[in-house]
């Protein structure tokens, strides 16, 4: 599978597979530009829209205005969808343009953003190849006070640049414009020049309508697309103008506030490690142990004890917990059988046929590679072959349910000649006490 794709299909990120690729036939492309009482910059960025060099007859402006006072002027033969002004709801008004929109690829601009000619074209090429490709453009920053609206953007944004965000530039050349993603990936995804299919766009439900203030709606998002198996890109050639500087290096207490109010609201929707505290419970679980059948109430205590001295914020779902208080009192621990609500999705779940006590200093590095790289899952072996457990990312589990099969990502194998299978009986006061060795547990 390596270096190869299938039909619309590369494997984990590799969207450097298409290079060199023109979709044949181009798509029917939507681009929603978000409005909030910015007339003047709303004029400029239609009028870059009317200069693309994309087939006119292929391209659709859909203006969704979030509750201005007036209503927004448009040109004929762009459509205008509004909401009440109930505050900020960026969100909710993407959402509504996304509704309206007729094209099979969807592209998000915000009013204030004005694109150059090739704009459309270059975002849009990756999501036309490959239904699962979010691309980001490159946002550049001006001040185009005193530019007339019908500059020629290409023009008037490089002679009025401001400094262009250094963590944003240094972030595109480290991973390869987004080539080597991670979990921690969707932070470079800014959705003011962002772009995907309308059918990746719907599978997610679009954006979280719940987000009520400036900042964070796009990362939680893209947070979202990429557990579902989404391929990012930067696509330097996809260059828009911004009219003033990058909001996240203002140094004023304002500014500050915003961003803590993002992190904060972050910490709970995106439990990967750099994201949440790394002490508190996330909402979501990153790690989610299944331990299958019915173990003892022994083997049970010392497996999931282990489990979470050695990952204190995993969530643990056994099919049949024993009535154990310190096992039925933890809000960690999870019985399948009971018919409480299961755990929501984890980015990874490692499921045990059986207890066993797993090193996690072996397994730390390789779990947190899944679905970063061509490796979805990984099954852990014993020495002599025994399946020991599997663990496999949500990317993988989604790709899997989308396509029907496996060829989304790779699946690797871990001997582990450390991590021993529990007895029925293993002695519980030695294992608590601190003087258990292999013989008195397995």
């Amino acid at each position: 599978m390596t270096g190869r794709t299938t039909g619309d299909r590369v494997p984990g990120n590799r969207w450097d597979l298409l290079d060199g690729r023109a979709p044949d036939p181009l798509p029917r492309v939507s681009v929603i530009v978000a409005h909030y009482e910015q007339p003047a910059e709303l004029a400029r960025t239609l009028l870059a829209l009317a200069r693309q060099d994309y087939p006119r007859d292929l391209l659709e402006v859909i203006v969704a205005d979030d509750g201005s006072t007036i209503a927004p002027l448009v040109p004929e033969g762009i459509a205008l969808v509004r909401q009440d002004d109930l505050g900020f709801r960026l969100s909710a008004v993407r959402n509504l343009g996304a509704r309206s929109a007729t094209g099979s690829v969807l592209c998000f601009l915000d009013a204030d953003t004005a694109p150059e000619p090739g704009y459309v074209r270059a975002l849009t090429r990756l999501p036309a190849l490959l239904p699962e490709a979010v691309t980001v453009g490159r946002r550049r920053h001006a001040d185009l006070r005193d530019t007339p609206a019908d500059a020629p953007i290409e023009e008037a944004g490089p002679g009025a640049a401001l400094p262009e965000p250094e963590w944003l530039a240094d972030a595109y050349r480290r991973s390869g414009d987004l080539l080597r993603s991670d979990d921690r990936s969707y932070r470079f995804v800014i959705g003011a020049v962002i772009a995907c299919t309308r059918a990746l766009f719907d599978e997610l439900g679009g954006f979280d309508e719940s987000f009520t203030a400036y900042g964070g709606e796009d990362w939680e998002w893209a947070h979202r697309a990429w557990q579902a198996g989404a391929v990012f890109a930067h696509v330097p050639d996809a260059v828009a103008w911004h009219d003033g500087p990058d909001w996240a290096g203002r140094p004023d207490a304002a500014s500050r506030a915003a961003a803590n109010r993002q992190t904060l609201r972050l910490a709970t929707a995106i439990p990967v490690t750099g994201s949440r505290g790394a002490g508190l419970l996330p909402a979501q679980p990153d790690l989610l142990v299944h331990l299958r059948g019915e173990p003892t109430d022994a083997a049970a205590f010392v497996c999931v004890d282990a489990l979470l001295t050695a990952v204190p914020t995993a969530t643990i779902l056994v099919d049949r917990l024993p009535d154990v208080p310190a096992l039925r009192d933890d809000p960690r621990v999870h019985d399948l059988l009971s018919g409480e609500a299961a755990p929501g999705d984890a980015r990874v779940t490692l499921t045990l046929p059986r207890p066993v006590l797993l090193s996690w200093d072996r397994l730390r590095d390789r779990v947190a590679a899944l679905g970063t790289d061509e490796d979805g899952s990984v099954e852990l072996v014993s020495p002599d072959g025994a399946v020991l457990g599997v663990a496999v990312s949500r990317r993988a589990r989604a790709r899997r349910d989308r396509w029907g099969d496996d060829r989304g990502f790779r699946t690797g194998r871990l001997i582990l000649d450390d991590a021993p299978v529990l007895r029925d009986d293993p002695d519980v006061e030695a294992y608590v006490g601190g003087w258990a060795g292999p013989d008195r547990l397995c």
